[in-house]
């Protein structure tokens, strides 16, 4: 390709990029969902700190009961943050991007775009890395969140322990994203897509704790091992190598596979 094609390319990714966040700035995405992974990362250490008082006041307890409960580890605290990501956070973004291109095709805008001198290549991408940018903005708001009122309620959690379950747990948001836009790209069925994926990703993670040792290279063993990062304990690590590899060729395979069927499908009609 010359150089002027390759320029032309960039130029119209970063205007399908453009395009996408604008989108996600009117519609507030870039504001409602980061806060909703804040309000999560807060109700962990907040719940766990304030626990014995709600128990006290709202459990109808005798008179002069005195509850104590252990507190537990900032470790802990935090691994806890990253289970309540994986359930409602992940919703969270599936739903939001479900129909990222069911929805364009059926309302004909994605026609309307690939009938002009744009590539597939820079309309998916563009649109995958809007997804991330908002997954990963969304996971690091809400995990600063937890730390911080982790480090004021329950104790310090160290930078480093930090940094790696929150890579660790941001590739596993990347398969997620990834994911969505394959199956919003097979299905024109907008919650179809939503359901695939989500089904996709329990059986992973179910697969992965419950069968280590066949499953554990799996995408869906970033779960656990970014909670043993947490931890600073990371187990099975001549397999961790393999989790991290498989699950960016997978990314880069779902990416290569949404590009391939949507240029086979007919998607101006």
């Amino acid at each position: 390709m010359s150089k002027g094609g390759k320029k032309g390319g960039a130029s119209r990714y970063g205007a399908l990029l453009g395009k996408e966040m604008l989108e996600l700035a009117r519609s507030m995405k870039l504001v409602w969902v980061p806060l909703v992974f804040v309000a999560l990362g807060i109700m962990q250490p907040v719940s766990i700190y304030y626990m014995p008082l709600i128990l006290e006041h709202g459990g109808n307890l005798p008179e002069g009961t005195v509850i104590e409960m252990p507190m537990p580890l900032p470790t802990e605290v935090m691994s806890g943050t990253l289970s309540q990501f994986g359930v409602i956070g992940i919703l969270v973004l599936v739903l939001v991007y479900m129909g990222v291109v069911s929805g364009e095709r059926s309302s004909g805008t994605a026609s309307l775009i690939l009938v002009k001198p744009v590539s597939i290549l820079a309309y998916l991408g563009s649109k995958l890395t809007a997804m991330l940018l908002l997954a990963l903005l969304s996971l690091l708001c809400g995990y600063l969140a937890a730390w911080y009122y982790t480090d004021l309620l329950i104790g310090k959690f160290a930078f480093g322990e930090f940094l790696g379950s929150f890579l660790l747990y941001g590739l596993w948001l990347a398969f997620a994203m990834a994911a969505t836009l394959l199956f919003s790209t097979i299905l024109r069925s907008s919650a179809g897509a939503a359901a695939c994926v989500l089904v996709l990703l329990a059986l992973l993670s179910i697969a992965a704790n419950l069968a280590p040792h066949y499953a554990g290279w799996l995408p869906g063993a970033l779960n656990s091992y970014a909670a043993q990062a947490a931890n600073s304990t990371i187990e099975y690590t001549d397999v961790f190598v393999w989790v991290i590899v498989c699950t960016v060729l997978l990314i880069a395979g779902a990416y290569a596979l949404s590009c391939s069927l949507l240029r086979n499908s007919a998607t101006i009609d």
